[in-house]
């Protein structure tokens, strides 16, 4: 039997033991954590700041694994029974394509809240978070979704957003000066996760993944020569991918590859080491 027909049977189990305990689910009170569950790491970040400690970020992807791959596990899903919310990214990342209707049946009584709604969504990207201008955006849809499950806590939850905006606002300042002064605006990545990034602060992506795959042998010609002429020194890789591609490229033209990742959670310090990297690169 493989996985995946093991996590439909499963996932019908726990529907049924679910329908038995919605019916005593309350809103929370005194000191009951309220569950969220999020996609992606850095979203628990969002759904902490927010909500301190009333409420409990659950993720349904873990470090190091695969939006694109992953599949939830047993007990993944018998924790979606006890949630009151899903922060969605609602982007498209594939995860939340696959999964989303199925994690709904589970617990019917979940809000589902679109942490995108009002983001300018690039098309075929889902990487919103990666720009802190529209992770603002995000935050205050969390918000709203928090406050439409526990109104008791509202006052709490909106000066901790509050605060957090403005954390935010600083951020965004941050890198956009330290990234102002630089000559070289194109930075090269093995997959697409910066396009937002690259949108905010007036740069260019140029990326080794094609549309989710591999490069082929023609393609790593061109990229080799788009890379020279654009002076490409760095090469970045993230931990959720392999680096054979970026390598080869990188061994060809003299380049260094980099990690970064996109999925940290504490999202304002991960994005503070990442504008370095960019920094020391785009001189």
């Amino acid at each position: 039997m493989n996985n995946r027909v093991l996590i439909i049977i499963l996932l019908g189990a726990v529907i049924t033991f679910s329908a038995c305990i919605n019916n005593t689910q309350e809103q929370p009170s005194g000191e009951e954590q309220l569950i969220v569950i999020v996609s992606i790491l850095p979203q628990a970040d969002f759904v902490e700041q927010i909500g301190g400690n009333k409420t409990k970020a659950i993720v349904m992807i873990p470090p190091g694994a695969s939006p694109i791959t992953y599949e939830p596990t047993a007990n993944q899903l018998m924790e979606l029974s006890d949630a009151k919310i899903y922060a969605a990214l609602g982007s498209g990342l594939p995860f939340e394509k696959v999964w989303l209707d199925k994690i709904r049946s589970v617990n019917k009584d979940m809000l589902i809240v679109n942490t995108s709604h009002g983001v300018d969504i690039i098309p075929k990207d889902p990487h919103i978070w990666l720009s802190p201008r529209s992770v603002k955006i995000q935050v205050e849809n969390i918000y709203q979704g928090l406050v439409q499950v526990d109104p008791g806590n509202k006052d709490l939850y909106f000066q901790n957003k509050e605060q957090f905006l403005e954390e935010l606002t600083t951020l965004d300042m941050q890198i956009n000066e330290s990234l102002r002064g630089s000559n070289n605006r194109s930075f090269m990545v093995f997959h697409p996760s910066w396009e937002y990034f690259a949108r905010d602060y007036n740069l260019t992506m140029i990326s080794v993944e094609i549309e989710g795959k591999e490069p082929s042998a023609g393609d790593m010609v061109n990229l080799i020569e788009t890379a020279i002429q654009n002076n490409i020194t760095v090469i970045f890789v993230q931990p959720q991918f392999s680096t054979n591609s970026a390598q080869v490229i990188a061994d060809e033209i003299g380049a260094s590859v980099v990690p970064i990742d996109p999925l940290g959670k504490d999202y304002i310090t991960n994005m503070q080491i990442v504008t370095d990297a960019f920094t020391s690169t785009l001189l």
